[in-house]
């Protein structure tokens, strides 16, 4: 497994990343760091991320996640979350690898991959695991692709759906086997998930979110917390303040922005705002304007 994680490494070093560690093959993201970070705000769009080097914590919820080398990340839909690395030098760089999950190439391998399970019950929609020899050697048979980009357009597609078929066959697999199901607890959620992204500046009214999930009010709120180990109030808001603050990135108006999010009153708003991100919206505002700070930076 080292040599395997040895060689990855290489591969990442060999091709730095452009802002946000975008690659030149869709959907793929690389991460070098060698410093630590402190605790920083990203919505993780549904992914796998496989850690090859140092140390990252993310929180999730009230969930505290520990990812160090072959630990792979995985969630299956859009999720609120605070990360910061914990190890990283110069010497010794956090690294990461990071796929956004294609759900028409899942839902396509998940009639033909093995060992598939019926288990119900409330699952989360993230994770982590050990990542596998086999979802290694084809994460590393996807990422060879950057050595000769002229084969990305006819071999990409390929390897992206061996890294997606080896994915299936590990823990991760049930949980992602039940979010592409139309009527599972993951798929359902996701309904109501799309429609709070949507309309950030709308009331939530759970009533009308069950209904989108085709759930009962209790059962409900018993599935979006276990899947996203928030409530939905927790998960406006959260993404609510987060898109708030994209807005200061241009503009001081800490008022403007927190109607703009749906926010009635600007002292809660700024009171939430500091409880989330440890610093008043107004001085945020100017700190980020300063140091040209991208609050959506790719956070793998």
């Amino acid at each position: 497994m080292e040599e395997l994680l040895k060689r990855i490494r290489g591969r990442v070093l060999g091709h730095a990343p452009g802002p946000g560690g975008v690659t030149a093959i869709p959907n793929l993201f690389l991460a070098v760091l060698a410093h630590r970070t402190i605790p920083a705000m990203t919505l993780c769009d549904p992914m796998i991320c496989v850690v090859l080097q140092g140390v990252k914590q993310v929180l999730i919820g009230g969930n505290v996640l520990r990812f160090e080398a072959a630990s792979c990340f995985a969630s299956a839909i859009e999720l609120p979350a605070m990360g910061c690395i914990l190890e990283a030098d110069v010497e010794r760089p956090y690294m990461a690898v990071a796929l956004t999950l294609d759900r028409d190439a899942l839902a396509s391998l998940v009639g033909d991959a093995a060992a598939e399970s019926a288990r119900a019950g409330h699952r989360n929609g993230f994770g982590v695991e050990r990542g596998t020899t086999a979802l290694l050697e084809a994460m590393e048979h996807l990422l060879a692709l950057l050595d000769t980009p002229e084969d990305i357009a006819a071999l990409g597609a390929g390897r992206e759906r061996e890294v997606l078929y080896r994915l299936l066959q590990t823990g991760h697999g049930d949980m992602l086997r039940q979010a592409i199901r139309q009527g599972h607890g993951i798929e359902n959620i996701r309904r109501s998930v799309a429609w709070i992204r949507q309309n950030l500046n709308q009331t939530l009214r759970t009533e009308a979110l069950a209904a989108i999930a085709g759930m009962s009010v209790p059962s409900f709120h018993r599935h979006f917390k276990a899947v996203t180990s928030l409530s939905p109030l927790q998960y406006q808001k959260t993404l609510r303040l987060q898109a708030a603050r994209r807005l200061l990135v241009t503009s001081s108006d800490t008022t403007h922005a927190a109607f703009a999010v749906g926010y009635e009153s600007a002292s809660q708003f700024s009171r939430e705002y500091s409880r989330l991100f440890g610093i008043p919206p107004s001085k945020d505002a100017a700190r980020m304007r300063v140091e040209s700070k991208d609050p959506d930076e790719y956070g793998i």
